[in-house]
Formats: C-alpha cells, sequence, structure tokens
C-alpha cells in the first residue's frame, strides 16, 4: 500500500538560468521571501564589480512551468585556482512554508555548488527567527529551517555579509498615529529639524555624487570602511533606473546637510544608505529624514519601513548600539533573522578560507593599520 505523507511531490523539477529581466521581475512578484537584493538590477550591479549574476528559476511540472522558487546567485572566482565562491544575498525566494519544496531547493543549491566547483555556497533567506528585544515570539518556522539546514550539512556563517537583525515599522494607520506612536524625544527631534529650519526634498541622480562624498565624511566619522565613490554612484544609478531607488536630500540653507537612500522592492522600503556631514548634526537632519522617507512610503502604498539592521547583541558594548537607539525612537519592532548559511563542498578549503585567511588578514591589517580587506569580497 502507498504510504502519503500529504506533501507534494516535485516532479520533472528544472533548475534554469533566466535570460529576461521582465520574466525574472515576474518571477519574483509572485513569490514570497523576495527581496531588493535579489533584483536583476542589483544582480547587474554586482556583475560589474567583480561577481557574476546567475539568476536561476525553479519551475516544476506541477507548477505549469511556473518559477516556484528563485535565487540570484552571485558567483566570485578565486584568483589563479579553479574554485569559485557562491553567494546567494537575501535568498532564495519562495515559500518556506512547503517543506518538501525547501528540501528540493536545498538539494538543488547544494548540486549547483558542486556543478560550479564552489568552496561553498552561502544562503542568507528573510526567513525570520524571532521578533522582539528579547526573543518574545520565536518563528517556529526559523526553527524548523534551522534544524533541516544543520541535518542537511549546513553551518551558520561567520560572515554575515548583510545584517543579521533589523528594525521594521509597520506602516498601518494615518501619517499621525504613527507620529503618535513614536518615542517623546523623537517627535521633538523632527519637529526642532522643522523649527531650526532644515528642508528634506526627494533628490535624484544629480545628487549622488554629493551623498557619496557625505557617505565617506561619514565613514570617517564613525569608524568604518567604505568603498570607492564609483562602487556607490554605480549601484546607485542601476537602482535608481531600475525604479527602486529614492534618495533624499536634507538641506539647511540650501546647502545639502545629510541624505539617505531608499530601496523600495514590493510592499517594503528599505532604508539602505544614510550619510551625514559634520555640520548642522544638532538641528537633527536625520530624524528629518527619516520622517519625510516613512511619510514617503505610505504615499507609495508600502506595508513596512525597514530600517535596515540592529545590533547583533543589545548591550552597550555592540558596534550598532547608538544606531538602535536612533531607529528604536520610531516604534519599529526588531526583527531577528536565522542569518546567513553556508553550505561547504569542500571542507578543507572551507577552513581555510574562513579561517585561515582571515586571521592571515587580520594579521596584515595590523601591520598597516588599515581594515579594507573582507574574506568574501563584494
Amino acid at each position: 500500500m502507498a504510504i502519503t505523507t500529504g506533501e507534494p511531490t516535485y516532479r520533472a523539477s528544472t533548475l534554469k538560468r533566466e535570460r529576461s529581466p521582465a520574466a525574472w521581475a515576474a518571477a519574483l512578484a509572485r513569490l514570497p521571501q523576495a527581496h531588493a537584493l535579489q533584483s536583476w538590477a542589483w544582480g547587474e550591479f554586482k556583475s560589474r564589480w567583480g561577481w557574476e549574476a546567475l539568476p536561476l528559476t525553479l519551475t516544476v511540472a506541477e507548477g505549469s512551468w511556473e518559477p516556484l522558487a528563485a535565487a540570484m546567485v552571485l558567483k566570485r572566482r578565486l584568483p589563479r585556482l579553479p574554485f569559485c565562491v557562491l553567494y546567494v544575498p537575501k535568498g532564495p525566494a519562495f515559500d518556506y512554508h512547503d517543506a518538501a519544496l525547501r528540501r528540493l531547493v536545498l538539494e538543488k543549491l547544494e548540486h549547483l555548488a558542486r556543478r560550479e566547483r564552489a568552496i561553498f555556497i552561502k544562503i542568507d533567506p528573510e526567513v525570520v527567527h524571532s521578533w522582539g528585544l528579547e526573543d518574545e515570539r520565536v518563528s517556529p518556522l526559523g526553527a524548523a529551517v534551522r534544524r533541516e539546514l544543520s541535518a542537511r550539512g549546513w553551518r551558520p556563517s561567520a560572515e554575515q555579509i548583510q545584517f543579521r537583525n533589523t528594525v521594521e515599522l509597520p506602516l498601518e494607520g494615518t501619517e499621525e498615529q504613527l507620529l503618535a506612536a513614536m518615542k517623546p524625544k523623537t517627535r521633538y527631534n523632527i519637529r526642532l529639524a522643522e523649527r531650526k529650519g532644515v528642508v528634506v526634498r526627494p533628490g535624484g541622480p544629480a545628487d549622488f555624487p554629493t551623498i557619496v562624498a557625505m557617505y565617506h565624511e561619514t565613514a570617517a566619522r564613525d569608524g568604518f570602511t567604505a568603498r570607492p565613490a564609483a562602487y556607490y554612484l554605480d549601484g546607485w544609478n542601476g537602482l535608481y533606473e531600475a525604479g527602486l531607488a529614492q534618495p533624499f536630500v536634507a538641506e539647511v540653507d540650501g546647502r545639502p546637510v545629510a541624505a539617505i537612500i531608499i530601496v523600495r522592492f514590493g510592499e517594503r522600503a528599505i532604508y539602505m544608505y544614510g550619510a551625514s556631514r559634520n555640520e548642522a548634526r544638532e538641528r537633527m537632519p536625520n530624524h528629518l529624514l527619516q520622517w519625510e522617507a516613512i511619510r514617503w512610503a505610505l504615499a507609495q502604498g508600502c506595508r513596512v519601513y525597514d530600517f535596515w539592521g540592529a545590533p547583533d547583541e543589545f548591550n552597550e558594548a555592540d558596534r550598532l548600539w547608538g544606531v538602535w537607539r536612533f531607529k528604536a525612537g520610531f516604534n519599529g519592532e526588531v526583527v531577528r533573522f536565522i542569518g546567513a548559511w553556508d553550505y561547504p563542498t569542500r571542507p578543507l578549503l572551507y577552513r581555510l578560507y574562513t579561517q585561515a585567511i582571515p586571521r592571515y588578514l587580520n594579521f596584515l591589517r595590523g601591520r598597516r593599520g588599515r581594515s579594507d580587506e573582507t574574506a568574501l569580497p563584494g
């Protein structure tokens, strides 16, 4: 007698490379868990900076050949070696609640890593581990996905690349209700910026050189490493031309003093980049920038405003503590994801790549007093 499990059986599954930007966009629009970093524009951008973009869709006969999963796989060849690394930023995209489909997608990605002679493949899915500052609500789905990844030989990645945690503001209600729900100090600073003559306007590509100059000034002030200006200009222009990016510029007496770039994808608006000058910071331009971006996202029909990044550990020792305190004032909720996971296809080379090489680079950084290398470039 045949035993039925109640799960769908996916036959004649095919992982194929998509060649059409329109078909790729249509596939992502139909799939849950899709993200801007899985977009065609992001893949094209990364392909100009050392990666090869492999937009892959999974089709099965039962799905009438409509894609049931999509993965913008970024491939980076290693110099003078016949190997590569693979990375799926904020993906793959599919219905993670479907356990049978989940197993199929992971199996296909594991096979892809072996076929491409990758040392490992890294995924970073938009699967929630828990919500709340103290893990108040744990996601059963996130726990199930973590267990399955571990059982299949995937490992939590030491190199996360993207933020593991973020702060999300549900865009529910009116502007007045959103403002009223914020912390009193945040509301005060928004109004202070308006009283002190800060004006926020939507920007465009002509503003990008000014924004990147402010971004490098921010990096020097806050102690993080920024990429060359050409990298940001290329990425921002590509996202803007694709209709995904919207800059906002805060000015005082006509002079730009701060700016942010919002990336809109589907019903989510992501605060992906922020920059400010040292001057006029006492006028709180960043508070007004965020409020105007939130208002814009609400008007655009977005359901979530993603503040893009929160501490790994919510204590004052974390490098993002000050950023978290700023974002917390807008009444967003902490969302913790399961993070990035690696599937090593060559365990010895994987240990060399993820342990020995980073230690050597850290040694060089100590000698040269700089920090501009990463274990996984790009």
